[in-house]
């Protein structure tokens, strides 16, 4: 039951990070294509974690495709 509990957390707690990130690329972005969602949704929680402090020196989409594609 501890265990459910724990792993149960550990899901929010990943759902809570990428949720945050989708939302502030999209506020940057306007829009954030699809295929860049899908990605993101994709990534460790270690990667998260970088992906929230690099994406404020991104300039354009073109940075994030960069970073996606270097992970």
């Amino acid at each position: 039951l501890e265990q459910g509990i724990e792993q149960g957390i550990e899901q929010g707690i990943d759902l809570g990070e990428r949720s945050l990130i989708l939302y502030q690329l999209a506020q940057k972005f306007d829009e954030l294509p699809e295929s860049f969602r899908e990605r993101i949704n994709t990534l460790s929680r270690q990667q998260l974690r970088q992906l929230s402090g690099d994406l404020l020196n991104f300039k354009g989409l073109t940075d994030l495709e960069t970073w996606l594609a270097e992970q």
